[in-house]
């Protein structure tokens, strides 16, 4: 399973094989049962994941206590709320297994000590979150400027891998409608 880490790492960086064994000896893959969180609002999140296999989300519950998905994250993607992690500042998200998955979980510490040992690692980890920023630019772009309609057509045409692996009312959310309108949509009926 580590494996899988090391080959997405060598498509950014070149890691010399010592540098291999060192992080290969920092990581451990964890298990994550379908609906349980890896992190809750007001916890502080010490860790990075990176998704091996199966399917992980970031949500916020809105003022109306419905849950508003914010990002889904698949095999070899990384999650985590980068602003709890980077200012020890209690976490405004939940990150939870929308199917029983397998993570490359990365705490704090062992990571900066790595950055140190493996400064090459760091342009990795700074490809990684531009990658990240982009994307999320992109998702308020398509929010202010697409239709309803038209943000669902665009997801399922851009990413169709997540519109079979997620349930309607989470992606519902995530594109910033309700379950019914997804319905309609989804039946042709808009």
């Amino acid at each position: 399973m580590q494996n899988i880490l090391i080959l997405h790492i060598k498509k950014f960086i070149s890691l010399e094989p010592s540098d291999i064994d060192k992080l290969e000896s920092c990581l451990e893959v964890s298990k994550i049962k379908k609906k349980e969180h890896i992190l809750e609002e007001g916890q502080i999140c010490n860790t990075m994941y990176f998704i091996v296999k199966g399917c992980m989300r970031q949500y916020i519950i809105n003022s109306k206590g419905a849950e508003q998905t914010l990002q889904f994250g698949i095999e070899n993607w990384w999650i985590t709320d980068y602003l709890s992690y980077h200012n020890h500042v209690p976490s405004s998200f939940y990150l939870q297994a929308i199917e029983n998955s397998e993570v490359i979980a990365i705490e704090k510490t062992i990571l900066e000590s790595l950055l140190i040992e493996i400064p090459n690692l760091e342009r990795y980890f700074t490809i990684v979150m531009q990658k990240s920023f982009g994307a999320m630019q992109m998702r308020i772009k398509f929010l202010f400027t697409m239709s309803a309609e038209e943000r669902y057509h665009h997801f399922n045409d851009h990413f169709p891998e997540f519109v079979q692996r997620v349930p309607q009312y989470m992606l519902a959310s995530y594109l910033d409608f309700s379950a019914e309108f997804m319905s309609k949509i989804r039946a042709g009926k808009v």
